[in-house]
């Protein structure tokens, strides 16, 4: 039986990479992130950006991480958050990542995203950022901190003073079923997915089996 073709990258093969094709093949490695519009205003715009880098940082308190590329050009979503202290993490949905992936098009900074991108900016009382309304999984932050890392890259550390979940997707142990909210996820640098559960597992123990999950309602 054939073995499947092989591709094998040393660092000098990645080095002579073109631009492009560098940047899409390394985007692919970490593999499927998380796709979120950041929601931000400045005195002349509301914005909005589509990050694929946002993580989970802690618990308590509760923190949240996002990265956000180098600043060689005008980041108008990190100038607004460091300016303004407030910002907003938005789950995008499958219904339209065609409108999330719109806000990466470099806008000029008194053009809002929200209204070229076809998006509707909502306010909660808790936030004086602005939410994207058609997003399922809204996330209200004030900023925290913020580090320029080796290759000028800058982490963007969030604190959470609120969250908003549409429908039934809250299950009784807290777990948010985002798959039921419909949350797309991203690959490389443009490519769209939605995901499909294969199990969930219960707290993993030494010398214990692995259980999957007995199936939980959800909280009404």
């Amino acid at each position: 039986m054939t073995e499947p073709s092989e591709h094998h990258f040393s660092t000098a093969d990645i080095d002579a990479m073109a631009q492009r094709y560098r940047a899409n093949f390394i985007n692919s490695l970490s593999g499927f992130k998380s796709a979120n519009v950041v929601g931000t205003r400045s005195d002349k715009a509301e914005n909005l950006a589509i990050i694929s880098s946002v993580f989970h940082v802690g618990a308590n308190p509760p923190l949240l991480g996002m990265l956000i590329r180098p600043h060689t050009v005008v980041r108008d979503t990190l100038e607004n958050i460091l300016s303004a202290k407030h910002y907003t993490i938005n789950h995008v949905g499958t219904d339209w990542i065609d409108k999330a992936h719109q806000t990466s098009a470099r806008f000029e900074p008194d053009v809002s995203e929200f209204s070229e991108c076809g998006l509707t900016p909502w306010y909660s009382p808790e936030c004086v950022a602005p939410y994207v309304l058609e997003s399922r999984l809204q996330i209200g932050l004030t900023y925290s901190e913020h580090f320029t890392l080796e290759n000028d890259t800058v982490l963007v550390i969030g604190n959470i003073q609120e969250v908003i979940v549409k429908g039934d997707a809250m299950h009784n142990d807290g777990y948010v079923d985002i798959e039921a909210l419909g949350s797309a996820c991203i690959s490389g640098l443009d490519s769209y997915h939605q995901t499909q559960r294969l199990a969930q597992f219960e707290y993993a123990k030494p010398d214990q089996p692995v259980k999957k999950k007995s199936p939980q309602g959800t909280e009404r």
